[in-house]
């Protein structure tokens, strides 16, 4: 009997899984800039610019993702997705020039692109009665692999050098398990679907009616995605999350390597501290709890505050500290990043009007995205340029210019 309902769940174990593998490889490269600055004999501008390549292209897949999901199905998406990130993991398993890591990158940003936005409407469909814990579920293995990927890192960095450098093989054991989970996401996961309607003559009649005044409809529904501009509230929460997102991804591109060059730490302790920023991800279960209780505005300045706690004190320590302090700021900035993302969906949901709640949330994860892709690139030039002090000084800034604005929302509607 126990057997049988967990098989209820595969949908669900191998849905998360394909989302594990693809953020894992995604997580395994800002613990390895420093090796290879070496390997390849390139700037951190260049590692920046590649990691945010990978961040563009992984953006822009959001919505052909969904749409194309419309037409063919979520599982043949997401399963394309992991072949072509399996793919891209792959390629970096033979010695090749920089320019094929940037295109590998790419690669895998276009694969993992594919996941998330489908995989939310995947399990909605596969557990109708039980979505809240399915999506809850889905996001948290999803953030475990930002723990596991330094991890093993550290681990493959002792390993024998099969390919020519440790580190390929972790993109081989990565590549081959992202192609075998794939492969049972998509014989497995069909059979959980739930049989498509028959549709009726009155349901094929309204469809007909839709299209003949579709293009009314969509300019209607342009322009009141555009009048969501001209709601303050929006407007400035949009500003929350961008600058949210922007200090977020440029800290945790380069975080390893800052600390491995910043602090007295090891390249070793500081990849392991990494791991520590994911491994309080467990803490977006309470906060959205707390945000049902007391209203999302409050747990959202909490949290941002702090996060640009944590962000600070890892530069204010970074000359005197050591692995126990240094790892205390780390995981302050962890609860405070990862409190805040479940949160931040609650409150959209509350000044996005419901008739344009699915497009107004695809505007703002755009435009969020969009910031944090290119934070990376900006952080690895600003590092060598001016130092790797002023770059994290400015992602310190962004975040509290995040943790104000909210503050400033909690006030106001208070």
């Amino acid at each position: 009997m126990t057997v049988r309902r967990l098989a209820r769940f595969d949908a669900l174990a191998l849905t998360a899984l394909v989302w594990f593998l693809g953020k894992f490889l995604r997580y395994a490269f800002p613990p390895l800039f420093g090796t290879l600055e070496g390997t390849y004999g390139v700037s951190r501008t260049a590692l920046g610019t590649a990691f945010t390549g990978f961040m563009v292209v992984y953006a822009a897949m959001q919505f052909p993702s969904g749409a194309l999901a419309d037409r063919i199905g979520g599982v043949r998406v997401i399963a394309a997705g992991g072949v072509v990130t399996a793919v891209g993991a792959l390629v970096l398993v033979a010695d090749s020039p920089f320019v094929v890591l940037a295109g590998a990158m790419v690669l895998m940003g276009a694969g993992t692109g594919t996941t998330k936005t489908v995989a939310v409407d995947l399990l909605s469909r596969v557990y109708p009665a039980r979505t809240g814990r399915a999506l809850g579920v889905f996001d948290t293995i999803g953030a475990m692999a930002g723990a596991a990927a330094p991890a093993a890192v550290v681990l493959a960095s002792g390993a024998p050098a099969l390919l020519g450098a440790p580190w390929r093989t972790l993109f081989l054991a990565g590549g081959v398990a992202t192609l075998a989970v794939t492969v049972a996401f998509a014989v497995r996961v069909p059979r959980r679907l739930p049989d498509k309607p028959t549709p009726t003559a009155d349901d094929v009649e309204t469809e007909r009616e839709a299209d003949d005044d579709g293009s009314v409809d969509t300019d209607a529904s342009a322009s009141k995605y555009l009048e969501l501009f001209r709601r303050p509230r929006f407007v400035a929460f949009v500003a929350v999350t961008a600058l949210f997102s922007f200090a977020y991804n440029g800290a945790v591109a380069f975080l390893p390597l800052y600390l491995a060059e910043e602090t007295a730490l090891s390249a070793v302790t500081a990849n392991l501290l990494f791991s520590a920023l994911f491994l309080v991800s467990l803490v977006q279960l309470a906060t959205g709890e707390a945000s049902d209780r007391v209203g999302p505005l409050p747990v959202l300045a909490l949290t941002l505050a702090v996060a640009t706690g944590g962000l600070v004190a890892v530069l204010a320590l970074s000359a005197t500290g050591g692995p126990l302090v240094l790892g205390g700021a780390v995981v302050a900035l962890g609860l405070g990043a990862h409190g805040y993302r479940p949160v931040r969906g609650a409150y959209l949901m509350a000044v996005v009007p419901e008739s344009v709640a699915g497009g107004g949330l695809g505007v703002v994860r755009t435009l969020l995205m969009t910031a944090g892709a290119a934070s990376p690139a900006i952080v690895g030039y600003l590092s060598e340029t001016a130092g790797f002090g002023p770059a994290f000084v400015m992602l310190a800034v962004a975040m509290g210019g995040a943790a104000v604005l909210t503050v400033g929302l909690l006030v106001v509607e208070g």
